[in-house]
């Protein structure tokens, strides 16, 4: 065995290097890393794409909204709902175009465990870079994140997507929020809400009439929803699941005998008129509601929309085989795929946690116990190109990605080198199955 002797100075300098954190601040600090690079055993699908990333912030206002969070016994007042977007798009080339820095936080306020902390880091898209017309418009991805959460929170996803040809549009939900945490039942109802309605913008926006940056450059008529946890609620209900009766009246045991969710259940005969043509795929990850009652039979059976699940099969927040997987089964009458984590639980979404020194509760609000989370972002990347691909674009041959053998031991799935797929499973249901 070879001997090496480390002098004394260099061995306490790594001690103390190590026990105060100054490898992981370095490593936070570290120019080069991105959320989202591929690791060297990435699949072949969530490499980035050929475009260069704009990236814009955008302020909508939804005016004359029912205020959930202030409804009482007799009370039930309105106001107008704001939401913050931050939309990335294919861009021009840029000499000296400066990447773009992100602000997220940590925590909420007034909460002395995890009191709100900001933290900034980097990203690749280029901070209001010009659009790149000439060769729109692309295809609208609209992105939702958890409870609580940020428009932030997937920007490995994000990034990468729009390097291939999509604008992509993530919402930061008001009441929803680190910094803005409200009521759970706010949440509970605008979640689908606030998703068409940034629909509804976005086409309007890309007009080429509008003046906006977006002008020309989004193709709403192929659009896909994508939502995690709270977000992959809302997501689910925007495309057709209508939620069940019992979920309609606990939410008005929430809100002083509201029956307002009842507008988004299968009973209301204008709920399926609010199914918008223009969403043609939804992704669905780790969402949020079905071990809680959210939906019947009749509800996941209106769903008709291509759907892509995402799950870990120990996800102890919205359930596995009473959550996930049994939307996955019950949901018959659409196309749908679903990618299990084996011994994930329910952080299969989220950028990596940016330190092991982060107290760990914050840690553990990102962090997954077995997986490595910069490895399921690949993976999340490589499964959502190849599904928005086939239902956005038309491009059949990316089927060859999603044709897959349940058990990725069985043989290598298509895309993946050959030994890392491991602790995958995969399923896919048509129409009637």
């Amino acid at each position: 065995m070879l001997s090496v002797k480390i002098p004394a100075f260099l061995l306490l300098l790594f001690l103390a290097l190590f026990y105060s954190g100054g490898f992981s601040e370095a490593y936070c600090q570290n120019e080069t890393f991105r959320f989202g690079d591929p690791l060297p055993d990435a699949p072949e699908l969530a490499h980035p794409g050929s475009f260069q990333v704009g990236m814009q912030t955008l302020d909508l206002v939804h005016k004359k909204q029912p205020d959930i969070q202030n409804f009482e016994e007799g009370r039930k007042p309105e106001y107008d709902r704001k939401l913050s977007l931050a939309i990335w798009y294919p861009a021009l080339q840029e000499a000296g175009g400066q990447p773009v820095q992100y602000t997220d936080y940590f925590g909420s306020p007034n909460d002395e465990k995890r009191p709100l902390t900001p933290f900034n880091f980097p990203g690749r898209a280029v901070a209001d870079a010009d659009p790149l017309h000439e060769e729109g418009p692309f295809p609208l991805v609209i992105v939702s994140h958890g409870y609580l959460g940020s428009r932030y929170l997937m920007t490995y996803l994000t990034e990468n997507l729009a390097s291939k040809g999509y604008v992509v549009v993530a919402i930061h939900h008001t009441e929803s929020t680190h910094e803005n945490p409200g009521k759970f039942a706010s949440t509970l109802y605008h979640r689908a809400l606030d998703q068409l309605f940034v629909l509804e913008e976005m086409d309007r926006l890309g007009n080429r009439d509008t003046g906006s940056f977006l002008s020309g450059m989004v193709d709403a008529e192929h659009t896909a929803l994508v939502g995690y946890s709270m977000g992959g609620y809302g997501v689910l209900n925007a495309a057709g699941a209508g939620y069940a009766p019992g979920f309609v009246s606990a939410f008005a045991q929430m809100t002083s005998g509201s029956q307002k969710l009842a507008e988004r259940s299968m009973s209301d005969t204008s709920y399926q008129s609010t199914v918008d043509p223009r969403v043609k795929a939804i992704v669905a990850i780790a969402p949020w509601g079905m071990a809680r009652g959210a939906w019947d039979a009749p509800g996941l059976q209106n769903l008709k929309i291509p759907t892509l699940f995402i799950a870990g099969d120990q996800d102890d927040i919205s359930g596995y085989e009473n959550g996930v997987k049994a939307i996955f089964d019950g949901a018959i009458n659409t196309e749908r795929y679903m990618l299990t984590y084996l011994n994930a639980r329910h952080n299969v979404a989220p950028n990596p946690p940016l330190s092991p020194d982060l107290n760990k509760d914050d840690y553990m609000h990102y962090a997954e116990p077995v997986w490595d989370e910069r490895k399921i972002n690949n993976i999340n990347q490589h499964f959502l190109t190849a599904f928005l691909n086939l239902h956005l674009k038309g491009m059949a041959e990316q089927s060859r990605f999603l044709d897959l053998p349940q058990n990725s031991l069985d043989e290598t799935w298509e895309g993946f080198l050959p030994r890392t797929s491991i602790g995958l499973e995969w399923r896919q249901e048509k129409p009637g199955i």
